[in-house]
C-alpha cells in the first residue's frame, strides 16, 4: 500500500495565503507534557493552520519530537532522583516549541525549518527541599539523552537505498 499523496501546490498555496494574511501566521507553536502519574500529552496550538488531510488528526514529527523529550525527561528525573536520594513523588514536565513554517516551505532561505525556540518547565512534587531540585535538575540536563539531541545534535548522514 503506498502512501497517501499530499498536493504541494494545495499546502504552499494555504501556507501563502496565511502569510499575506499575516506574517505572525509562519510562527507554529508545539506543546507537550506528562508526569510519571498521567503519561505524556500533546496540544497543538488553537490558532495554528489545518493539519494536512493525510495526518487525519494523528501526531505529526515534532509532536512527536516533543513528546520524546517529556518522556525522556520524566525517565531521567525518577532515575536520577533515586540515584541521588532525592524523594520524588512525581514529576510534571511542560514543553513548547515554535518553529516558522517559511523553512519547512523553503519560502525563506535563512529561516531554519525545524525548531528554533524550545522552552522546558518542570514540576517536581515531593517533600525534598527546594535546592535539592535544583541540584536534580542540574544532574537531569546533563544526562537526559533526548535532551542532549537537542543541544548538541549528532552527525547524521542519509543514504538512498533503492532495490
Amino acid at each position: 500500500m503506498s502512501a497517501p499523496v499530499v498536493d504541494p501546490s494545495t499546502l504552499l498555496g494555504a501556507a501563502v495565503s496565511e502569510l499575506d494574511r499575516d506574517a505572525e501566521n509562519a510562527r507554529l507553536s508545539f506543546h507537550a507534557t506528562g508526569s510519571g502519574a498521567g503519561g505524556v500529552r500533546v496540544r497543538r496550538d488553537p490558532a495554528g493552520p489545518d493539519e494536512p488531510a493525510h495526518l487525519d488528526g494523528s501526531l505529526n514529527p515534532v509532536e512527536l519530537a516533543l513528546a520524546a523529550l517529556v518522556s525522556s525527561q520524566i525517565a531521567t528525573y525518577r532515575y536520577q532522583a533515586s540515584v541521588l536520594g532525592i524523594p520524588l513523588d512525581d514529576v510534571r514536565v511542560d514543553v513548547e516549541g515554535e518553529l516558522d513554517v517559511r523553512g519547512f516551505f523553503g519560502l525563506e532561505g535563512t529561516v531554519r525549518p525545524g525548531l528554533d525556540d524550545v522552552r522546558i518547565a518542570v514540576h517536581p512534587q515531593g517533600p525534598a527541599p527546594a535546592e535539592d531540585y535544583v541540584r536534580l535538575l542540574a544532574e537531569v540536563d546533563a544526562r537526559c539523552p533526548v535532551l542532549d539531541l537537542f543541544r548538541a545534535p549528532p552527525t547524521v548522514s542519509a543514504r538512498l537505498v533503492t532495490s
